[in-house]
């Protein structure tokens, strides 16, 4: 595949989740080895050059312009994908939804009996938009990131003078009465109401819940800095009382990587008052917190879930959120190191969710010590370059020095792809760790390009004399429409080793490196 073709239209935009689905085509196409759609953003021209597809033409484009990049086993290969590219770009957007409407105002005259408005707009006219939508009595689940704090704090000012939740911004994940919104899975109804401050960490719980039997009253997202001490947990706190009085709800689990602590005093003063159960999942937070308190304390969204179907069932703890015994994690994972060659040490985490990343920092700093990462746990550990890894690294490819003029990671794998291969190539890589996240919104399948991209990255390896192990768990029900069990099995068969959750496959992976470097 050494034939190389690029093409630059000046100043034509298109949507990155329309370009990413273009690209797949393409490269479904006889002769063709590798097809990028994208604009010509420096992150995105990041990602041709990781290709091998930065040449000329692409390097001095603008961030207006389209590249689209293409690598081919023969010329005519090449040509006919550039070719069915922009027959692909001429043609119309399909209309799919039942309502298209031009302007928030006409939206409102056809629905009047809507009371919430999501809002996905870039972040500069998302504070306008969610301020009118708040005028007009709409509760708003403000989905955009990008947001300034000084907006994020008034909007939701606004919100508790009219009586209205403001969810967000950057609020990724919501479940109300049912309904999903956002990144969302397919979760049975039931007892459970959590409320997190991230998107991927109440995903978990929720199919893990689902998964034991139970399920979900509410899930409500509140975004990343609702517990800070500048927004102080305004969403949360107006959350958690709705909950109290909520007749479905039975149990109640408030998940969050650290809070500030006064505002994290002030959370856990309002929930030491709850007539209800609660799970508290701080992740990295100190359990000292709910001592000789009724709430009950969480160490990872594995323990949250299984604490909260324990507390709503009366039954101890869930056994189908498929716990592994320890010894056996240890058993393959010195089964895994004993196929290595000698150099091979590190360990390299590729996330697409910021809190199953986080998690899995946390899990892994028992067994590997100092995790370099872009969502490090300590300051000093922060990647002085995002795209160059140092000794054990985990990304979030999800946070905005990767999504700036792309598609979130679980919309669009496209750069996870490549940087997978990059990492494998390296001599010194023995065990890749992954999260797959399913449900609405996300890639329509995950596990197929994942699992084409681990068998290339496992045969780069194997022809190189080396062996590399691959761990994710997949996050998602047999419900949603990507369905469990089918993406995990496509996964397994490329040779990933898959498990039930987020905390296991970190266990594990941080094991195999952990022998790795003993070995």
């Amino acid at each position: 595949m050494n034939v190389r073709r690029v093409l630059v239209k000046p100043r034509e935009y298109s949507d990155s989740v329309r370009l990413m689905r273009i690209s797949e085509k393409l490269r479904g196409l006889s002769g063709v080895g590798e097809a990028i759609l994208m604009m010509a953003t420096d992150n995105n021209k990041r990602l041709l050059e990781s290709a091998g597809l930065l040449l000329a033409e692409a390097r001095s484009a603008s961030a207006n312009d389209l590249v689209i990049a293409i690598r081919a086993e023969a010329d005519e290969a090449a040509e006919a994908a550039v070719r069915q590219a922009e027959s692909l770009l001429k043609e119309r957007v399909a209309k799919d939804t039942t309502h298209t409407f031009r302007t928030f105002d006409s939206a409102l005259e056809a629905l009047p009996e809507a009371n919430l408005a999501l809002i996905s707009v870039p972040g500069k006219y998302a504070a306008a938009e969610a301020r009118r939508a708040l005028e007009r009595g709409l509760h708003v689940m403000l989905f955009s990131d990008n947001v300034s704090l000084d907006d994020e704090i008034a909007l939701k000012r606004l919100g508790r003078e009219k009586g209205l939740l403001v969810l967000g911004p950057d609020c990724g994940t919501a479940v109300i009465n049912g309904a999903a919104l956002g990144f969302a899975n397919v979760v049975r109804s039931g007892p459970v109401g959590i409320l997190g401050a991230s998107g991927t960490g109440i995903q978990e719980i929720c199919v893990l819940v689902d998964r034991m039997g139970s399920g979900i009253s509410h899930a409500i997202g509140t975004g990343g800095r609702d517990l800070s001490l500048a927004v102080g947990a305004s969403t949360m706190l107006r959350c958690i009382d709705l909950l109290e009085a909520d007749e479905k709800t039975r149990v109640i689990v408030v998940t969050s990587k650290p809070p500030d602590s006064r505002v994290a005093t002030r959370v856990l003063e309002r929930l030491a008052c709850c007539r209800k159960p609660v799970v508290v999942n701080f992740l990295g937070g100190d359990p000292a917190g709910v001592a000789g308190t009724p709430m009950h304390w969480a160490s990872t969204l594995e323990e949250a879930a299984n604490a909260a179907v324990r507390l709503e069932t009366g039954k101890g703890r869930g056994t189908s959120s498929g716990a592994v015994d320890p010894a056996a994690l240890t058993g393959q994972a010195e089964q895994e190191v004993a196929q290595m060659a000698p150099k091979q040490k590190y360990l390299r985490g590729l996330f697409s969710g910021g809190t199953l990343g986080y998690e899995a920092l946390l899990v892994l700093r028992d067994t590997l010590g100092d995790i370099h990462s872009n969502i490090p746990l300590r300051h000093d550990l922060r990647l002085p370059d995002s795209w160059t890894s140092v000794g054990h690294t985990l990304v979030d490819l999800g946070e905005d020095e990767y999504t700036q003029g792309r598609a979130h990671p679980m919309i669009d794998p496209t750069l996870r792809l490549h940087r997978l291969l990059d990492e494998a190539a390296l001599p010194e890589v023995a065990v890749i760790l992954l999260d797959v996240v399913l449900g609405l919104g996300t890639h329509p399948d995950p596990a197929h390009g994942l699992a084409d991209t681990v068998r290339r990255a496992r045969a780069t390896a194997h022809a190189e004399g080396r062996y590399l192990s691959v761990v994710t768990a997949v996050c998602g029900t047999e419900q949603d429409p990507q369905g469990l069990a089918r993406q995990e099995e496509t996964l397994r068969a490329a040779g990933a080793i898959v498990l039930p959750t987020n905390a296991q496959a970190s266990r594990l992976a941080g094991l195999i490196a952990q022998r790795a470097c003993a070995a």
